[in-house]
């Protein structure tokens, strides 16, 4: 029998993503609520209790909303709003995030969706902590730049009414108070909060994240090789994984550090750039900020549930 699925608020940017790769699954059956019952609580509540996994495309408050809605012992849900991300009662929806993350992820209940910032950072730093290559209080500053439907459907709007007269790289969150650093101090195992400097670009999708390395004032610093090492090794062990990681090679400039490059895809990208006489070394993640960083993941994250192939429909 397919499995029910109820996409609340399924009319936002995420919510139509995931409908669109869901639509043509033989092994889904979607709910839908009517328009005009969308924001009735009684209505939603009957859709979220028939579900088998609700998926949360809603803010914050809303998303809380209806978790309280659910009295169904058999509703599952995937979170994709900020309100769950660091409960210690939510698994965190990053599957490549350990070696048996996906399976924690296959038995939950309550699966929280991993923010699109937050798992650049996570898939380069967690791993080297791990691997004792860098202390958990190392200073951490993280930089990069998203598609401006990262901001949802007002910045969509904004942008494309501006047109060429958009600003082509617009930094924001400068009062250093980004709600995704709660959850990058988190699961990137840092002993404190990152500085972090998001920025949107003139463009509709796709995400680079760079976490820039100073590395002089350890007593043993990792060389590039190793710290790349340790990345390929960690993605290496994780089976069906959607991270892969760029050989290490001595380049200037690549076209694979194009944001757009993976649009339309589950995929992330981890590069290591280095110079061991200065020990430097930049750790670069290229994604989908609508695909791994948002709705891709979310339905990776409803295939492990369901107990089929993660990759079906990505």
């Amino acid at each position: 029998m397919p499995a029910k699925v109820f996409i609340d608020g399924e009319v936002g940017t995420t919510g139509l993503q995931i409908r669109e790769r869901l639509a043509a699954r033989k092994d889904i059956t979607l709910l839908s609520i009517p328009n005009e019952q969308r924001k009735d609580p009684h209505a939603r509540a009957g859709y979220l209790n028939e579900a088998d996994i609700a998926i949360l495309c809603l803010p914050d408050e809303a998303a809380k909303e209806s978790v309280a809605l659910i009295a169904s012992t058999h509703t599952r849900v995937i979170d994709a709003s900020t309100a769950h991300r660091v409960s210690p009662d939510w698994v965190y929806g990053f599957a490549e995030m350990d070696v048996g993350q996906s399976a924690e992820i296959a038995s939950a209940t309550r699966v929280s969706n991993p923010g699109c910032w937050p798992q650049g950072l996570i898939a380069v730093l967690r791993p080297l902590i791990n691997a004792g290559l860098l202390p958990a209080n190392h200073p951490v500053s993280v930089n990069g730049i998203s598609g401006y439907s990262g901001g949802g459907k007002s910045m969509i709007a904004d942008y494309e009414q501006m047109g060429n007269k958009a600003p082509i790289f617009l930094p924001y969150g400068l009062g250093f108070n980004h709600k995704h650093l709660p959850e990058m101090k988190t699961y990137g195992k840092l002993a404190s909060q990152p500085l972090f400097m998001p920025a949107v670009g003139n463009y509709c999708q796709g995400m680079l994240t760079c976490v820039p390395l100073q590395l002089d004032k350890l007593t043993v610093a990792p060389t590039a090789r190793d710290i790349h090492a340790a990345l390929a090794d960690h993605y290496a062990a994780i089976p069906g994984g959607f991270v892969e990681v760029s050989p290490l090679e001595p380049v200037q400039r690549t076209e694979q550090l194009d944001p757009q490059s993976l649009n339309g895809t589950n995929r992330m990208r981890l590069h290591v750039f280095g110079n061991d006489d200065k020990r430097q070394v930049l750790l670069l993640a290229v994604y989908d900020n609508l695909g791994k960083g948002a709705s891709g993941a979310a339905i990776q994250n409803m295939d492990l549930m369901l107990g089929v192939d993660p990759a079906t429909g990505l």
